[in-house]
């Protein structure tokens, strides 16, 4: 908590800081953790900066500018990782009874007496992060928070501590102006909306028709509390939550019928996306219910209640991630069914997430024909109860036959295009050729040295996160601040140098995308770099890593160790990852030296040919160095494993956006700049000195005739008319 809150007022200091200052940062921040005095004299005597405080570090971030970007944007693996085998004999050093649950261990509440919590395990702690909740008290924090309470109530022969005791970063008062505008809109909204039971029966079926839940009763919109706010046509889902269960945020549904019978659904949160974790539907689940459906929206969970009667739960952002935070709430559930859709989108969703919800305990609703998304089964007046029993265990299976992969194979078959991947809106060549961007793929990507491999890889990479691939960005190379700068630039389509009253304005919507940075720069160790990987993964549902480069991560290793086999073992690595993870991982890797006037190849590619082998995809930009007009840079595309189309077209580089297009065919001639070869440089040379010779006649021929109609009278007299 309180390394989240502290890196919230300084994100822009800490992406191009050094790795001495981040060390210097995560010792003084247990100047924050207790108000005690001894706690204060730990401060003393381990703190770099034992002075710092809360306003001092907003009052030099606001000399550069009020930044509202908070610390999600930055990933960092922590300093000292931990694992599940050190939390558990940490626990039993301290004499503390825990229960090995699916994603969390249990430990009884140290922040309730010990009269109150008596044999309640209340207390969570994240086998893979050391992130804990009390469901008690809603305190939470980091392994290090749980760690010093432990220690203070040791030595102080403590039952229980205060739930205030944890501090955190004070707000700045621009945070705390937005948070009581959120809630004060939350309220409004919210007491001016309408229950259906209190609209007209005309109105009621019209707004069913238009979101398409004709078959949902009154009575289960009713039960999750769901209502109508007229001004916008839009539904309100609410959230409560907290010990008294309170009103913490609401998401708003608008429909908009497109061409046909198809709807388009939008959505807005109250707080925003980053900070509403509302697993709509928990607040009727009972403690004793031990099995729960969790589905993709919130219709969908309508849908399921009312057609099963099991409870049902919806993500708060739909299967684009499952945040860790909400783990906690899951672990009553002995079975868990995950019918996140009825598209391959979701079935892929399903499988990931039910790695972090624990694979024993997780059943899959398959999507098919026959068992689409649970709104439009119930739609169908199919039987949901069938559906949810006959959902198939995530566990994994050493060895499948033909039987088991059938559906598989036919639902790629029935979805092409959703199996081809997310589809690029900025390089329709690109489709073409690769179809789409893939998980679980490895990319290689090179070009000569200043060709623009990260400009480009910067693009392709942003037009993907703007469809809402979740992003990782690794540069090692040009730092964060000078990354961001670029794909700012790119995203707006513009040099915001030249119009920075629009700066805000573009900031703000990029601020919104699923983009993040690992705060590596410069050699990295290839164990550092694949636990912040992981670790980002499981935070935040990365769907898309880039690497730029691979050479930055070969210094870092044992010198007496042969450098090719040092790459090998590198690529190897990351090729695991994205299998292991369902993770597309994109690397950057510099091409041998070639002479100017060669195309790379495949082979061009730094080190052995495991890079290549390894790859699902090869890309190379290719430049033509020895052509000074635009269009002498290209793509090409030299592998593919998913459908073998290989080809290469060209690209045009905008200076004032740092973007690549596709040009016009014909728009472009390639000129040539270099020398032609010996035996016609003297024929060559002749016919330039003639042309010459005739240029100076035709020259000199203009100018007697033009002094010799200045010196005519009647030509200056119809020139003065």
């Amino acid at each position: 908590m309180w390394r989240g809150l502290l890196l919230k007022g300084t994100t822009c200091l800490l992406q191009v800081s050094a790795q001495s200052f981040l060390h210097q940062r995560h010792a003084s921040s247990q100047c924050y953790r207790f108000l005690t005095h001894r706690s204060v004299h730990k401060l003393q005597e381990t703190s770099c900066i034992p002075r710092l405080r809360s306003t001092d570090v907003f009052q030099s971030h606001n000399l550069l500018r009020n930044y509202k970007k908070d610390a999600k944007s930055t990933v960092e693996f922590p300093l000292s990782p931990i694992t599940v085998t050190d939390i558990k004999q940490y626990l039993r050093s301290k004499d503390i009874l825990f229960h090995d649950g699916y994603s969390c261990l249990h430990i009884p509440s140290i922040f309730i007496d010990a009269f109150t919590r008596k044999d309640s395990f209340s207390l969570f702690i994240d086998k893979t992060t050391g992130q804990f909740l009390c469901k008690d008290t809603l305190v939470e924090g980091s392994w290090e928070d749980l760690q010093d309470c432990l220690e203070v109530m040791q030595k102080d022969e403590q039952d229980s501590l205060s739930p205030h005791v944890l501090l955190g970063y004070p707000e700045s008062l621009e945070e705390q102006e937005e948070t009581e505008r959120e809630q004060r809109e939350v309220r409004e909204i919210w007491s001016s909306s309408l229950p259906f039971t209190d609209l007209h029966d005309e109105e009621a079926q019209l707004v069913k028709a238009m979101f398409r839940i004709t078959k949902i009763s009154n009575a289960t919109l009713k039960k999750f509390g769901v209502r109508l706010f007229k001004p916008t046509k839009s539904l309100v889902f609410p959230w409560f939550g907290g010990p008294d269960s309170s009103l913490k945020g609401i998401k708003l549904l608008s429909a908009q019928r497109t061409d046909g019978e198809k709807v388009t659904y939008h959505e807005a949160t109250l707080p925003k996306c980053s900070s509403y974790f509302n697993l709509f539907g928990l607040a009727l689940v009972s403690r004793m219910d031990s099995e729960v459906v969790v589905t993709g929206s919130e219709l969908d969970t309508l849908a399921v209640s009312q057609g099963t009667g099991l409870p049902s739960v919806a993500l708060p952002r739909g299967v684009s991630c499952l945040p860790p935070a909400l783990l906690p709430y899951l672990e009553q559930f002995k079975r868990v069914t995950l019918w996140l859709g009825g598209d391959i989108r979701s079935w892929e969703a399903s499988k990931l997430f039910s790695r972090k919800l624990g694979l024993r305990r997780c059943t899959l609703v398959r999507p098919g024909e026959f068992q689409p998304c649970p709104l439009e089964a119930l739609s169908q007046g199919k039987n949901l109860s069938r559906i949810v029993k006959a959902s198939i265990p995530a566990a994994h299976k050493s060895i499948v036959s033909f039987k088991q992969l059938r559906e598989d194979v036919y639902g790629e078959l029935v979805n092409t295009d959703q199996v081809a991947g997310v589809k690029w809106t900025r390089f329709p060549e690109l489709n073409r050729i690769l179809k789409g961007h893939r998980k679980g793929e490895l990319t290689v990507f090179t070009g000569p040295t200043g060709s623009g491999k990260t400009t480009f890889i910067s693009e392709l990479a942003l037009d993907l996160c703007m469809q809402g691939v979740n992003t990782l960005w690794g540069s090692f190379e040009i730092n964060n601040v000078r990354l961001a700068k670029i794909m700012l630039t790119q995203f707006a389509m513009q040099r915001l140098e030249e119009n920075l009253e629009q700066y805000d304005f573009w900031a703000d919507r990029f601020e919104e995308l699923p983009l993040y940075f690992m705060t590596f720069h410069g050699q990295q160790n290839i164990k550092a770099v694949l636990d912040t990987m992981q670790h980002a993964v499981y935070l935040y549902d990365i769907n898309h890593v880039i690497i730029d480069n691979l050479q930055f991560m070969m210094g870092q290793e044992n010198l007496s160790v042969d450098k090719f086999a040092v790459q090998d073992h590198i690529i190897g690595v990351f090729r695991k990852f994205a299998t292991n993870s369902s993770c597309h991982v994109t690397l950057i890797i510099h091409p041998r030296k070639e002479e100017d006037d060669r195309e790379l190849q495949t082979a061009s590619i730094f080190g052995s040919a495991k890079a290549s082998q390894e790859a699902d995809n090869v890309l190379i930009l290719q430049e033509k160095k020895l052509v000074t007009c635009p269009g002498r840079r290209s793509l090409q595309v030299t592998k593919n494993r998913f459908d073998g189309d290989v080809g290469i077209f060209p690209l045009d580089f905008i200076k004032s956006s740092l973007t690549f297009s596709t040009p016009i065919k014909g728009k472009h001639k390639l000129r040539k700049v270099a020398a032609k070869p010996e035996n016609e440089e003297e024929v060559q040379g002749n016919e330039v000195t003639a042309k010459k010779d005739e240029g100076k006649k035709e020259k000199a021929t203009k100018t007697a005739k033009a002094s010799q109609a200045a010196k005519c009278p009647a030509n200056r007299n119809n020139k003065a008319k």
